[in-house]
C-alpha cells in the first residue's frame, strides 16, 4: 500500500461516482422517476461498504461497486434537491470541495495531529450521530412524530452544524489512515479500502451541506 496508490485510487472512484451521478440526475431531469435508482443505489452501496468492513479484501470490487451504485443515491438526491432550491448543489459541491482542502491542509502541515484521544472522540461521536439518525427513523415507523434534525428551526440548522463538523473531523481519520497504512506496509488491496473510506466520507459531508444550505434557503 502507498500514498500515491491511494490517490489514484480515490480519483477512480471520484470518476466513477460522478458518472453514476450523471445518469441518476439526467433521467430525473428528463421526466423518469428517480425512486429506484436512488434507493437502489442507497442500499446497494450501504452493503458492500459492510462487505469491505468485514472483508477489506474484498474491496478491490466493493470499493468501485460502491462509488457507482453510491454515485445513482448522490444523482438522484441532487436532483431533488436543485428542483426545490436551484443552485443548492453546486453551492454544496463547492462546500464540500472546501472543506476538504482546509482539512488536508491543516493534516499536511500537522496544525491537526491526529491523536488517540483524537480519534476516541470523532468515533464516539460519529456513532452517535448514526446512532441518533437510525433511532429516530426507527420511531418514525410506530410514533407519529417530527425529529428534531428535520425543519429549519435553530435547533434543527445547530444539529447540522455539528454533524456537517463530525463529518469534517473524520476526513482527518481517513487521512491518517491512508498515511498509516503506506508506512507499516498493509497489503495492495488496502488502497481500495483506503479510498473508500475517504469517499463515504466526501459522500457523508456533502449530503449533509445539502441539508443544511436547504435548511438556511427555506428559512428566506
Amino acid at each position: 500500500m502507498t500514498v500515491s496508490g491511494t490517490i489514484n485510487k480515490s480519483f477512480a472512484l471520484l470518476l466513477l461516482l460522478i458518472a453514476a451521478a450523471t445518469i441518476s440526475w439526467w433521467f430525473t431531469a428528463n421526466g423518469f422517476n428517480p425512486l429506484i435508482l436512488t434507493a437502489g443505489g442507497g442500499i446497494i452501496g450501504f452493503i458492500l461498504v459492510l462487505i469491505a468492513i468485514f472483508k477489506p479484501s474484498r474491496s478491490t470490487w466493493a470499493a468501485p461497486g460502491y462509488a457507482l451504485f453510491q454515485g445513482l443515491f448522490i444523482g438522484g438526491i441532487s436532483a431533488f434537491f436543485e428542483a426545490a432550491y436551484p443552485g443548492l448543489v453546486i453551492q454544496a459541491v463547492g462546500c464540500t470541495f472546501v472543506t476538504f482542502v482546509v482539512c488536508f491542509a491543516l493534516y499536511k502541515y500537522r496544525i491537526v495531529k491526529v491523536t488517540e484521544t483524537f480519534k476516541s472522540v470523532v468515533i464516539a461521536a460519529t456513532l452517535a450521530i448514526a446512532s441518533f439518525y437510525l433511532l429516530s427513523w426507527i420511531l418514525s415507523f410506530f410514533i407519529n412524530f417530527t425529529p428534531i434534525h428535520h425543519g429549519n428551526s435553530l435547533m434543527s440548522i445547530g444539529i447540522s452544524v455539528f454533524v456537517i463538523i463530525i463529518a469534517a473531523l473524520n476526513l482527518f481519520l481517513d487521512f491518517d489512515s491512508i498515511e498509516t497504512g503506506a508506512e507499516r506496509q498493509h497489503p495492495k488491496y488496502m488502497e481500495w479500502f483506503g479510498a473508500m473510506g475517504l469517499m463515504i466520507t466526501l459522500v457523508w459531508l456533502y449530503v449533509e451541506f445539502l441539508h443544511l444550505l436547504s435548511k438556511l434557503s427555506s428559512r428566506d
